[in-house]
């Protein structure tokens, strides 16, 4: 299966360590995944892949608020609608499961069906993830 990794950090900082864990998870159970920054990228690819994974972080400790990136590059990607999907919420805040709820939210509004949502604790924990989510 083909898996789109979507990295959304906080700011333009490259892409954090927890995605690259994540790839190293699906690829270890037989998917080819590719990690696409927000930043960087653009979302015109995403129609390509079955599984969409996106691994998002919020704008402060105290914010529940989403970076603009995320709304951006989701709606570029057409043909996303049908298509299974996970969310993930990389940095701690105050209001995980509220954040969670956003990230949900946006990737619903955009046609993905959400079947998968957790919270990063570490990079050992996002490999293992992705090992269960591609069990």
């Amino acid at each position: 299966m083909r898996i789109a990794i979507v990295s959304v950090p906080a700011q333009k900082r490259g892409v954090p360590q927890y995605c690259v864990r994540l790839q190293k998870g699906f690829e270890a159970m037989g998917h080819r995944a590719d990690i696409i920054d927000a930043w960087t990228e653009d979302g015109f690819k995403l129609a390509a892949y079955e599984y969409i994974a996106v691994a998002v972080e919020t704008l402060s400790f105290f914010s529940v608020k989403l970076p603009d990136k995320l709304h951006k590059i989701l709606s570029e990607g057409s043909g996303l609608g049908g298509k299974k999907g996970a969310a993930f919420l990389g940095k701690k805040c105050m209001r995980t499961n509220r954040a969670l709820l956003n990230i949900m939210s946006v990737m619903e509004k955009e046609g993905l069906f959400v079947n998968r949502s957790e919270i990063i604790l570490g990079n050992d924990h996002a490999e293992a993830m992705a090992k269960r989510i591609g069990a």
